[in-house]
């Protein structure tokens, strides 16, 4: 799988003073230049295609989900020092599409257990896609032990074609084409746990209680389905965290069958050095440390990138991707970014103070979280509300942006999907119509 992209490239040759500075990611729409440089801060583009009254080919709107590059030069003698060895790409979100390099043969299939609603779809999905497309099916074994299953003899043939996994067993990641997600969120959520490195593209139906993250309906499955296997769909990258925790070695290792721990964390190197157990996470919504059990406020230190920022005494803290920003983060006050947004957002959970606002940092920095030294009490830290776990006096919590995003493929595109989802699952700025003047007649 391989997504379409254009690249906006800064070039390592040192311009002249005179040359113009080119966007490549604005369609060729966009130049400035330096003989007459343009000072303050650059005009923002939006993505309505008619230019402002007054505007110039030099600030012409664009289709880019990119603001526009900034000026180098910052009045008449200031300028960026160029660094000669330093390309930056940056792909622009309005143009990733799926394509595949060689067609797709097998599908995982995520339904949402104990749903007896589901059990109809799950089927009808399951025969379209090894009758009709010839396809793959993978399926986890506890799925196929629902005794609705299990009891009808019609779908016997279809179910004997099925593979099937158990979580924390088998290792299925390079085994997997796409993810297709029947139900809710959770099962979005789900598929990313599955995979602790590179993610297939998720295609998920909304068939549970909210669907924030599931933008197809399953009416049309079959033509929708088509064009996934086609390479006919939009893609938004969902940006995950990279989670490392480090504890202090107290209690017996834990069982490893298959280089995956009895916690479901996968093993990569064998997590004993100098008395420390170590585990690593991708996680797509957030990861929250709370107080748990106890009545005391938690005390834990943020880090960023080694200097300490704040200690957070309160009920505890979310660090979210901006897919998390409309989930608990928004519960607790955060604004609500859009997935394309590189961003890490922290937000606290009833902080006792008064002016601790939720905040965002880069995407590229690095997070650590311990208790602080002074804490009254542990802490407990889950991963999208999974694998949870205590953190005690000096254990650690190290969090970055993941280079492994999962690809989620769009019904429309990532814009007007993000939009409708706000609309219909959150009722974002729901309210009644304010009422105008009436007119008075005139006698």
């Amino acid at each position: 799988m391989e997504t379409e992209q254009e690249n906006v490239c800064i070039s390592k040759d040192d311009e002249s003073s005179e040359s113009a500075f080119h966007c490549s990611a604005c369609h060729d729409d966009e130049d400035w230049s330096c003989a007459n440089p343009i000072r303050g801060r650059a005009k923002t583009r939006s993505l309505s295609a008619s230019p402002a009254l007054g505007s110039t080919k030099e600030f012409r709107r664009t289709r880019s989900l990119h603001g526009p590059c900034p000026v180098t030069t910052f009045g008449p003698k200031a300028c960026m020092l160029q660094n000669p060895k330093t390309i930056m790409h940056i792909q622009d979100p309005a143009s990733q599409r799926l394509t595949w390099n060689k067609p797709p043969k097998s599908v995982l299939v995520i339904k949402k257990i104990r749903d007896a609603s589901l059990l109809q779809p799950f089927k009808e999905l399951c025969v379209y896609l090894t009758e009709e497309n010839n396809m793959i099916v993978y399926v986890e074994k506890k799925v196929l032990e629902d005794p609705a299953i299990v009891n009808d003899d019609n779908f016997g043939p279809v179910k004997k074609k099925f593979c099937t996994f158990r979580e924390d067993y088998d290792d299925i990641s390079n085994q997997i084409d796409f993810i297709i997600c029947l139900g809710g969120d959770g099962t979005l959520l789900y598929a990313s746990s599955l995979f602790q490195g590179s993610v297939p593209p998720v295609m998920a139906f909304h068939l549970g209680s909210l669907g924030f993250l599931a933008p197809f309906n399953f009416e049309n499955f079959q033509s929708q389905v088509t064009q996934v296997i086609e390479g006919n769909a939009a893609l938004v990258l969902r940006s995950r965290l990279k989670v490392k925790v480090v504890k202090e070695h107290r209690e017996k290792k834990t069982l490893i069958q298959n280089g995956i721990e009895e916690n479901g964390v996968i093993s990569t190197s064998l997590e004993m050095e100098m008395g420390k157990h170590i585990m690593q996470y991708q996680v797509l919504n957030e990861v929250v440390v709370d107080r748990g059990p106890s009545s005391y406020l938690s005390n834990v230190d943020v880090f960023l990138d080694g200097h300490l920022i704040t200690t957070v005494q309160g009920d505890g803290v979310i660090v979210s991707t901006p897919t998390g920003s409309t989930a608990y983060a928004a519960a607790a006050g955060a604004s609500m970014i859009h997935p394309n947004v590189p961003a890490i957002m922290i937000t606290p959970i009833c902080p006792h103070s008064l002016s601790f606002r939720p905040i965002v940092v880069p995407a590229g920095v690095e997070l650590k979280i311990m208790l602080s030294p002074d804490a009254r009490n542990t802490a407990w830290v889950s991963f999208d509300g999974r694998k949870r776990q205590e953190v005690c006096h000096g254990d650690s919590i190290s969090i970055t942006t993941s280079c492994y995003p999962l690809p989620s493929i769009c019904f429309r595109d990532p814009v007007s999907d993000w939009f409708e989802s706000l609309a219909e699952c959150l009722h974002w700025n729901v309210r009644k119509k304010q009422n105008h003047f009436a007119v008075e007649e005139e006698f």
